[in-house]
């Protein structure tokens, strides 16, 4: 099968054997995958990763156990060793010998084939498009927000960040009640939001305004910078919720967490069902965060492209069954 593999320094389309269906597990035919900025920090040095990228991802199950063969289906990440305390309280996330797809110890789905745990997969209904449900992973992660907070109907919320997932985080806690402005730096990602009649401000109009400090920041920025202005954000005692995953590691200052009593709350992967529920009901816009489509044998560039900046979702065809650019 084509895959793109990453050796450490270069991204190449190569022949790999297809994944073979194991005890427990399914190999999944992918029609399209996403790229997500955690791809584009493993090119940069994080987590050391050398295989197949890409974790977002839909596709057909090929092969594996009858009652899932031909379904349509989508993909948890974390390949958790189901025996521990962690995997039996349905926290493979957190497992201490876990793999995740694309990102650790895993292949991923930037490839003909991949293989996963049947326990991780989930159908994907019939009325979501395959450019929607490819969105799964990450809004996942946005919802995991709400799993690990209570919002308030009309409790004001600031996130920061108008990127692909920054825009999902502000749809989710729009759709629970909250209050939401959107900071960015790209007015055409913001207008996304706008029109979807979510509030939102350029971060030259926002920054240094304390007056719209709020009880309750979400950083999704993807940049070193980030935190420095989401605690800027943060009001005494107010909840900061950190999404971004960084390569590079840069300073911090922690006295001003320590001083305003401000939570820090750690925030990755996600629930898939709520994720699943909120496509399949039109509650979520995701297909106006696609930016472009590549097919597999330009990945690469679809790669290069994603990092372009105010650029959104970039997707990958792997199916070849898709209009790409």
């Amino acid at each position: 099968m084509r895959a793109l593999v990453f050796d450490g320094t270069m991204l190449t389309l190569k022949e790999r054997p297809r994944p073979v269906a194991e005890e427990g597990y399914a190999v999944i035919r992918v029609e399209i995958a996403g790229i997500c900025n955690t791809d584009l920090e493993i090119k940069e040095g994080y987590m050391g990763f050398r295989g197949i990228l890409g974790h977002e991802f839909v596709g057909t199950v090929a092969s594996g156990p009858a009652s899932w063969t031909g379904r349509r289906v989508v993909s948890e990440i974390n390949f958790g060793c189901g025996e521990c305390e962690e995997c039996l309280l349905n926290e493979s996330r957190h497992c201490a010998t876990r793999r995740v797809m694309g990102i650790l110890d895993a292949d991923g789905a930037f490839a003909e084939y991949v293989a996963a745990p049947v326990r991780n997969l989930h159908a994907v209904p019939d009325e979501v498009k395959s450019q929607e449900a490819v969105f799964c992973e990450p809004l996942a992660a946005a919802f995991e927000i709400l799993e690990q907070i209570t919002v308030q109907n009309g409790q004001g919320c600031t996130v920061i960040g108008d990127g692909k997932l920054g825009l999902l985080i502000a749809q989710v806690l729009a759709d629970a009640g909250a209050r939401v402005c959107c900071v960015g730096r790209h007015a055409a990602n913001l207008a996304i939001l706008t029109n979807l009649g979510i509030e939102t401000t350029t971060l030259d109009a926002w920054s240094g305004n304390h007056a719209n400090s709020s009880d309750l920041v979400v950083e999704a920025t993807g940049r070193a910078e980030g935190f420095r202005l989401a605690v800027e954000a943060t009001r005494p005692r107010g909840t900061l919720v950190l999404k971004s995953t960084l390569a590079a590691s840069g300073e911090i200052d922690l006295a001003p967490l320590v001083i305003d009593e401000i939570r820090l709350v750690g925030s990755r992967c996600g629930p898939f069902t709520p994720a699943l529920r909120a496509l399949k009901e039109h509650r979520i816009a995701v297909e106006p965060l696609v930016s472009g489509l590549f097919p597999l044998a330009r990945a690469d560039e679809g790669l290069s492209h994603a990092g372009t900046r105010g650029v959104r979702k970039v997707l990958v065809d792997c199916a070849g069954t898709h209009d790409t650019r």
